[in-house]
């Protein structure tokens, strides 16, 4: 395979992004450091030993490694508890769980942020076939789409009426160009607006993709309980699967009985010997947020500056991993998949493409030589093909591996081999 050669005119773009960003990349690694400590002082106080990465087999009773690793989680996310599990499959998983472990028929259920997530939909029943669904179960759902600079306090009025019982904010974008992602600030505001009108009413949050980007987690700003992957953020690069939930105790255990059984909640289920890289991933999560942070930044300035629209904008607060780039164009998208992917370390000789993926309404393209499959901490590029044909970047175990993409996939582009600029 030929050696990469990057030309001089997308070198030099690259090296004045990189000069414009040098005061923003300074805040970015002041965060890390600030939620460096927050590890390091958890794994300090939960009393951390080698006796913590022990493997244990069958019902993974009295397993003192997860019982640590569940306390380590709360207290960073100053949360009243948390449960990480391996059984948990994705994010959606551990969202579906609160869900269903929260809400019983005749209750409703509220996103605050309009439409949710794709793969979400699905489990609410508002897409597909409603099997399985909270609709199936005869919960109703219903939406707003709130301002935080601008409460609609009549909007709110109107559905945290009875019968609901649940309002879900989603923090990240997801696949929406339009939307933005909240600041846990922003939430705060949601969250107290919502309390306000029905102290009663619980908040879920979708926390995927803004683990370690801000120095506190929704949790530490009133929400009831929250979710991600360990595949993302939190994992650093190296669990391997899994969830997380935290939040308020009585929320956990029932979302847990959904995982296992009524009765036996969190007391069973082994870790499948990962312990040791879940605790490792952990601890490297914030020195990897801030490189997939500052590498979505030096993205959006390069895309920028070559005619495209970005979002967020370079100097813009980021609050997820997560760089939307337009393309407007299906070809396009195709090609920048394409030429991320060749300077991925895994499966760099194959070219992705377009498929239908479980929970998704349409096809999805997606790029991800990753080491751990859909591994979204790790650099990867994907997008529904539809209007307006947006990529979604994210993730970067390092920098120099992100900065690497973006001279190969610019190169390649500029000679006309994946033209997408």
């Amino acid at each position: 395979m030929p050696t990469t050669i990057v030309d001089s005119a997308t070198r030099d773009l690259i090296r004045q992004a990189e000069k414009s960003l040098a005061d923003l990349f300074e805040f970015v690694d002041e965060t890390a450091l600030a939620n460096q400590r927050k590890v390091l002082d958890a794994f300090r106080n939960h009393r951390l030993t080698e006796e913590h990465f022990a493997e244990h087999t069958g019902y993974g009773i009295d397993d003192a490694g997860r019982e640590a690793l569940d306390g380590i989680f709360a207290e960073i996310f100053a949360a009243p508890t948390s449960a990480v599990r391996m059984q948990v499959v994705s994010g959606t998983h551990a969202l579906a769980l609160c869900l269903f472990g929260c809400l019983k028929p005749g209750d409703r259920l509220v996103s605050l942020t309009g439409a949710p997530y794709d793969t979400l939909q699905q489990v609410i029943g508002i897409a597909g076939d409603g099997r399985g669904s909270l609709k199936e179960l005869g919960i109703a759902y219903d939406q707003v789409d709130i301002d935080p600079a601008a409460i609609d306090v009549p909007a709110l009025e109107r559905v945290l009426k009875p019968p609901t019982k649940l309002v879900t904010i989603q923090k990240s974008c997801g696949y929406s160009f339009e939307r933005r992602t909240f600041s846990n600030k922003e939430i705060a505001d949601m969250i107290e607006a919502v309390k306000k009108i029905n102290p009663l009413c619980l908040v879920m949050v979708d926390n995927c993709y803004g683990e370690f980007v801000e120095t506190t987690e929704p949790t530490s700003h009133g929400a009831d309980i929250i979710a991600g992957s360990l595949i993302k953020n939190p994992g650093g690069g190296l669990a391997v699967s899994g969830g997380y939930i935290a939040g308020r105790e009585d929320l956990i255990e029932q979302a847990l009985f959904r995982l296992t059984a009524p009765g036996i909640g969190g007391h069973q289920g082994v870790s499948f010997n990962q312990n040791r890289l879940l605790f490792q991933g952990l601890f490297l999560a914030p020195s990897v947020v801030a490189s997939a942070v500052k590498g979505a930044m030096l993205s959006a300035v390069v895309f920028r500056d070559l005619g495209l629209e970005v979002k967020p904008a370079p100097t813009d607060r980021r609050f997820d991993i997560i760089q939307a780039i337009k393309f407007s164009d299906r070809q396009k998208l195709l090609n920048f998949c394409r030429a991320i992917q060749y300077f991925s370390p895994v499966n760099a000789h194959v070219a992705p493409e377009p498929a239908e993926m479980p929970g998704y309404e349409d096809q999805v393209v997606m790029a991800g030589g990753t080491f751990v499959e859909g591994s979204t901490i790790e650099l990867s590029a994907d997008g529904p093909l539809r209007e307006p044909y947006a990529a979604f970047l994210q993730g970067g175990l390092t920098y120099l591996h992100i900065k690497c993409m973006l001279e190969g996939a610019l190169s390649r582009s500029r000679s006309g081999e994946l033209p997408f600029v």
